[in-house]
């Protein structure tokens, strides 16, 4: 009997040009490519109840324990990344779900960062518009150098960041639960305290992990702290920030402003009321969205389903 697996949320169609996955029915798979995001969990549940196996793109479509349960014939589960915080991990084991995972780039999602942080501080995309529209110089941006950057996370990505705020002039501050002074000195950086960060920079750039500790580690409290003049980065994870909160302190001026690639729900919703918040740049979650990044993620994606189906599983997460 065949088996069937399915792509998910290839939103710009390019799973083929990363790996040739035509090349897995030798090993008696047939592929399927899902390039729109489910409605929610019927339609998700509908969709992939007859696939064998499924390769899913980041957190886009989430694998809790009541999706897993209602998908009988699911016996491997691959995700881009070696960590997912949409997959419930314990529930796939118990399921007998085997998890694998795939490298991915260590660039990406600091340079995005960076990017968001010049258009922000320089305008861009304000100024973008009003050329196009005929005219000239509507706006006074200000400089990084001699600025407090606080980073917020000082892992993989944050250590990338705050070496980009060195190289343009930067003071840079960090703070993260278990950072020690010796790691940040390390990274170039000087740990503070939490609430000091938030007080003290003039940029807080947000890179910890998804939890249930991390959820809502932003909030109106350190927002308030940032003054009228600090701006918040955020390519980590849309919860980590309190988004309610995020959205008083843009509208009632808490803050300086937001530049943003994730957000709670996604694909960010057509009439979502940040897509008229003042003061923000906005991005719809390009971090890990580069040509070096998805050639990791669908290569090694490919690799991990044909060891699979050779019985020989590769980058196993869960098992």
């Amino acid at each position: 009997m065949r088996q069937r697996l399915a792509i998910l949320d290839d939103y710009q169609a390019v799973a083929y040009q990363y790996a040739p996955w035509d090349d897995l029915a030798d090993d008696g798979i047939d592929v399927t490519v899902f390039t729109e995001p489910f409605a929610g969990d019927q339609e998700t549940v509908a969709a992939l109840r007859d696939f064998d196996a499924v390769m899913a793109m980041r957190e886009r479509t989430v694998f809790d324990a009541a999706r897993l349960g209602n998908l009988p014939r699911l016996k491997l589960l691959v995700t881009t990344g070696m960590a997912n915080a949409a997959i419930d991990l314990a529930a796939a084991k118990d399921l007998g779900i085997t998890v694998c995972g795939t490298g991915g780039s260590p660039d990406a999602a600091p340079e995005l960062t960076w990017a968001l942080l010049l258009a922000f501080a320089r305008k861009v995309p304000f100024e973008d518009n009003r050329l196009r529209a005929g005219h000239w110089q509507s706006t006074v941006g200000f400089e990084l150098s001699g600025k407090t950057l606080g980073v917020l996370g000082l892992g993989r990505i944050g250590s990338k960041v705050a070496g980009y705020g060195q190289a343009f002039g930067m003071d840079v501050i960090a703070w993260s639960p278990n950072l020690t002074e010796e790691t940040a000195a390390a990274a170039g950086a000087r740990k503070v305290g939490k609430e000091a960060l938030f007080r003290e920079a003039d940029v807080v750039s947000v890179h910890v992990r998804l939890s249930e500790r991390s959820r809502g580690l932003v909030g109106e409290d350190e927002l308030r702290l940032l003054g009228p003049y600090g701006v918040l980065v955020n390519t980590s994870r849309g919860p980590v920030v309190d988004e309610a909160a995020l959205l008083r302190g843009l509208n009632d001026g808490w803050f300086g402003g937001a530049a943003l690639d994730v957000y709670d729900v996604e694909p960010l919703p057509a009439d979502h009321p940040l897509l008229t918040a003042p003061r923000t740049v906005l991005t719809p979650h390009l971090g890990y969205v580069t040509s070096q990044s998805y050639a990791r993620f669908y290569g090694e994606a490919f690799e991990d389903v044909r060891a699979w189906a050779q019985g020989v599983p590769l980058r196993v997460i869960s098992a």
